[in-house]
């Protein structure tokens, strides 16, 4: 299952980075200056895509925790993040177009980003804790 955790880490670089680039030439093409969501994305995916992988990688290595609960959970767990980050991309690109969102509009994809988050954290929350019961 490490060598698995390794590649989803890879995997998640990867989309960081193009998520960064994406945000500095896009931004760039269309003359914007101001702040957009689009640039949170690159952070996301480092963090709750590669070094949450990388930890995860260690930790199987030292306490072998992994079973067919943690597998349906990191499914489960990518969505959240890839919900997360359509969320972002939509606002984001929404505020370099200048869009004027109505208020349904915009509390649409804000729940979107919201979704996305609350799976993450329920996620997170139930793995630590098969975590620790293996640790002790």
């Amino acid at each position: 299952m490490t060598k698995g955790y390794a590649n989803l880490a890879l995997f998640y670089a990867a989309a960081a980075m193009v998520f960064g680039v994406f945000y500095r030439e896009y931004t760039k093409f269309s003359h914007f200056t101001g702040q957009t969501n689009l640039s949170v994305l690159h952070t996301h995916y480092f963090v709750l895509g590669m070094f949450f992988f990388l930890v995860l990688m260690l930790a199987e290595k030292v306490l072998s925790f992994s079973d067919k609960s943690v597998g349906r959970l990191l499914v489960i767990y990518q969505i959240g993040l890839n919900i997360a980050g359509i969320g972002f991309l939509m606002r984001g690109l929404t505020q370099v177009w200048g869009t004027e969102l109505s208020a349904g509009l915009d509390a649409s994809i804000s729940g979107i980003a919201g979704i996305g988050h609350v799976l993450i954290g329920v996620c997170v929350i139930l793995l630590l804790l098969k975590i620790r019961k293996r640790a002790v």
